[in-house]
């Protein structure tokens, strides 16, 4: 079990109006609570953490440094069940009304909300159940006490498993993102103390994991070698998705447009274009000065339908008036499109650097034709409100210097 499993949301609150009132005593007051209740939640904070949270003086009690790093990582997770707290009464007839930040009891369980989105992942009462070492009978009073809190059905029951209802995938986002804050807590400490440690997930898309990711990790686990890297190379709806949830810390990648909306940022580091490839001994290889409409009748490896990397492809024929060719094959794997340009007469448009290894040592070749228009952004999306946690800033670090060293030595070109 982690530390940051340990936290107790309960406590947290009650550590949170310690800190803003500066007395257990008036936060005591606050919470209709006993004085050695309050502060027995602060010591049993203090005590999963393994740090002191407060500077006991006569004018109060003062947050340590660590104090302030947990407030500000705790208010994160509780602006977000706030928010989770205020569309549940929103959505209750008659509406309810509830003041802003509040905080209701059936939210403020930790295991709860670990139990509900385990539920939510397995689908199955029994393995969530034995996950946590717990009976099902509990997980399942677990959920009732969610439901009844929220007045919100969260699952659809069926004799083979439950499923979550529309609200309940919203309901998923908010505890998610509520309990991923909270992980941080752990690693922002060990920050402060000067080590930088935890685990950080990237959703890798091709433009990015082919050379800058593994240089950039290679950089900081020299530097930090207490982080654990986890790339994941879902499609890109997918990671967002997870990017939303935080579940996934950033992507990088080619970069969409993002609008005020959406609730993300993007950052540019890079710019590339597409290129043609076959192998190297390929008849096209050989010709100069070749245009698109001589290779209409190619075998073309290309992207998947409805990706940009495809829209861009067939706008090259497009802008002839030319139908662009039937592919051979459709796919975005670089395993299969290296292993059929190798063997095969086939070409396809990528990016340079997705092959690189390829060109530069000779197996591939980039075929004489340019192509209009394709050049992709590469860069990180992240949530635009998010802060990420210290391990995740220091791979963004790693990835932005990697491409600031690199891009001027033109490591990434063509020739290698």
């Amino acid at each position: 079990m982690s530390p940051a499993d340990l936290l107790n949301l309960a406590h947290l609150r009650a550590f949170r109006l310690v800190a803003d009132t500066g007395s257990a005593t008036r936060a005591a007051a606050s919470l209709y609570r006993a004085q050695s209740a309050v502060t027995r939640s602060v010591q049993e904070l203090e005590t999963a953490l393994g740090e002191p949270l407060f500077e006991r003086k006569p004018s109060g009690m003062v947050p340590t440094a660590v104090g302030c790093v947990v407030l500000n990582r705790c208010a994160r997770t509780f602006f977000e069940l706030a928010a989770l707290a205020q569309w549940c009464a929103a959505r209750q007839t008659p509406r309810r009304a509830l003041p802003e930040g509040t905080l209701p009891a059936w939210l403020l369980n930790t295991r709860r909300l670990q139990l509900f989105v385990a539920l939510a992942r397995h689908r199955h009462m029994p393995s969530t159940a034995s996950a946590f070492g717990i009976s099902q009978p509990a997980v399942s009073s677990a959920m009732r006490v969610l439901e009844i809190g929220s007045g919100i059905t969260l699952f659809h029951r069926s004799p083979r498993g439950v499923q979550l209802t529309p609200e309940g995938e919203i309901f998923l986002l908010h505890v998610r993102r509520a309990l991923n804050e909270l992980r941080h807590v752990p690693d922002d400490i060990a920050a402060l103390h000067g080590t930088i440690r935890g685990t950080v997930t990237v959703g890798a898309l091709p433009l990015g994991r082919t050379l800058i990711l593994p240089a950039a990790i290679a950089r900081m686990s020299a530097l930090h070698p207490g982080v654990r890297v986890v790339t994941d190379e879902s499609a890109y709806d997918s990671l967002v998705a997870g990017l939303r949830a935080g579940d996934v810390d950033f992507i990088l990648g080619a970069l969409r447009e993002n609008d005020a909306a959406s609730g993300l940022a993007n950052e540019r580091l890079m710019a590339e274009d597409m290129v043609v490839l076959a192998r190297n001994g390929h008849p096209l290889a050989q010709q100069k000065g070749l245009s698109v409409s001589d290779l209409r009748d190619a075998q073309w490896i290309v992207p998947h339908i409805h990706s940009p990397a495809r829209g861009l492809f067939e706008a090259q024929f497009k802008r002839l008036k030319l139908k662009p060719p039937m592919p051979s094959v459709e796919t975005a794997d670089l395993a299969v499109i290296r292993g059929l340009l190798m063997d095969t007469e086939m070409i396809a448009a990528v990016s340079a650097q997705q092959l690189h290894y390829e060109i530069a040592s000779g197996q591939l070749a980039v075929l004489d034709v340019s192509l209009s228009n394709t050049r992709r952004e590469i860069g990180l999306t992240l949530r635009a409100d998010s802060a990420p946690s210290p391990a995740a800033r220091a791979l963004i670090d790693a990835i932005r210097l990697t491409v600031a060293v690199h891009r001027p030595r033109r490591a990434w070109s063509l020739t290698g």
